[in-house]
């Protein structure tokens, strides 16, 4: 009764008092403009990804592409190892990735047109250019735009912890595709003893959820009424019901549980962020998500102007582990055909150290690792010269990779469009100049 009165007082409050009062979830209320949205063309065949983002611009001379024969000041602290791959070598903080490295591909000639964080953020998640005027969508958006949009028990996009670029806004979301784009944001550490999302945790059965459904309708239909929105009112049951469905969904709920994992597995992952990240990105691609970003670091990344070698002691080995259990655990479960899975940074660091032991930005040249998707692996594309400065051999732009990544989840990036704040319809990447890898 009581629950009937406050429906029935509805149209007394304002939508952000009743936001506040029906303690609606931003998962809950954007899941039906995503849902609604989705203009698809069908895939030949369903591909998930996996994003590891390497904040900061990890050491391509130091992990990927060491020199050992380069002066001191270059070569630094580390040194190469050989890989289960005949003459291909990383190094020494990478063992476990060493040991399968004829699972992954390895690109030594990435390069970017922006040494700036910021700038560079926004070209690594998207592959295209932010500018003054136009905010470019990231990957896991414009899939989840291009492709059609079944009944899901799971979001389509999940983001494993908040980022941000100084300057720049944040990277990665929506951008001009519009906030319905944006991914759902996992905040907790899913290291921590008391991980949960609370989004799927709240009890509400029978009545209670009834009521929260009658509460949710009321506020939709006042809002079409109060500010004209015909067309949502029009679709909002079929959505409605979509998002509720995944609100309310154990498949939803159990992903995001990453305790129900037996204790062997999560060490094999590696008790820290990293390693957790990625077995709950594994745990929700299985699930049904289509997109994953994970941070790629324990506490700082990769931004090592400063003391880099004891910096990265304390980052890579949990990188290694995870990556490396990441790999064989997908491979385990059959799901590298469907899985894809890129690690990288937005550029380089500087191939002399500095006065402070460190290194800088270097948008010439970096490194970025590739696996899954059907990919042809065990490979190394591209060269650097004698310092690691620049590619020497087969060039590799950011556009190349993304390319690929939509051509392995199954997008034409030559006749796939999508329209900006304006109206016009853009190509997902510059296709007239850039084409995916053919060496995977």
């Amino acid at each position: 009764m009581a629950g009937q009165k406050q429906l029935a007082s509805w149209n007394e409050v304002s939508r952000r008092e009743a936001l506040r009062l029906g303690g609606l979830t931003a998962l809950g209320l954007s899941l039906p403009q995503v849902l609604r949205a989705q203009q698809a063309t069908k895939p030949k065949r369903e591909v998930n990804c996996i994003l590891l983002w390497m904040l900061g611009g990890p050491s391509h001379i130091d992990m990927y592409d060491l020199k050992p024969n380069a002066p001191s000041e270059i070569r630094g602290e580390l040194r190469p190892i050989s890989t289960n791959v005949p003459g291909t070598h990383i190094g020494e903080l990478t063992p476990n990735m060493a040991k399968c490295a004829d699972k992954f591909s390895i690109i030594r000639s990435m390069h970017s047109y922006s040494g700036s964080h910021g700038q560079g953020d926004h070209h690594l998640m998207s592959g295209n250019r932010l500018t003054s005027t136009i905010i470019p969508p990231g990957f896991g958006a414009m899939v989840t735009h291009q492709q059609e949009q079944r009944a899901r028990e799971t979001p389509p996009f999940v983001q494993l912890g908040t980022i941000t670029s100084t300057n720049f806004g944040v990277p990665g979301q929506g951008g001009y595709l519009g906030r319905p784009y944006d991914p759902f944001i996992v905040e907790p550490d899913p290291n921590s003893a008391s991980f949960k999302v609370n989004a799927f945790s709240s009890p509400l059965v029978g009545n209670r959820m009834d009521y929260r459904k009658g509460l949710l309708n009321a506020l939709d239909t006042f809002h079409a009424k109060t500010e004209h929105q015909q067309a949502f009112a029009r679709t909002y049951d079929e959505f409605q019901e979509r998002a509720f469905g995944i609100i309310t969904s154990a498949k939803a709920k159990e992903a995001f549980e990453i305790s129900r994992e037996p204790e062997k597995v999560r060490d094999a992952y590696g008790r820290n962020r990293v390693g957790q990240g990625l077995l709950l990105a594994r745990r929700l691609v299985e699930a049904g998500v289509r997109f994953v970003t994970v941070k790629g670091y324990i506490r700082y990344g990769y931004d090592h102007h400063p003391e880099i070698f004891p910096r990265l002691r304390k980052e890579v080995p949990a990188y290694d582990q995870g990556y490396a259990a990441l790999l064989n655990d997908l491979q385990q479960r059959g799901m590298m055909d469907n899985t894809l899975v890129i690690t990288a940074g937005e550029f380089g660091r500087t191939p002399k150290i500095n006065e402070r032991a460190g290194r800088d930005h270097w948008p010439r040249v970096g490194s970025a690792l590739m696996f899954g998707g059907g990919m042809r692996t065990g490979q190394v594309i591209g060269a650097t010269n004698h310092h690691a400065e620049h590619a020497v051999d087969r060039p590799v732009h950011f556009q190349e990779v993304f390319g690929t990544l939509y051509q392995n989840v199954g997008i034409d990036i030559n006749s796939a469009t999508i329209k900006d704040f304006g109206g016009r319809p853009r190509y997902l990447v510059d296709h007239d100049k850039y084409q995916p890898l053919p060496e995977v």
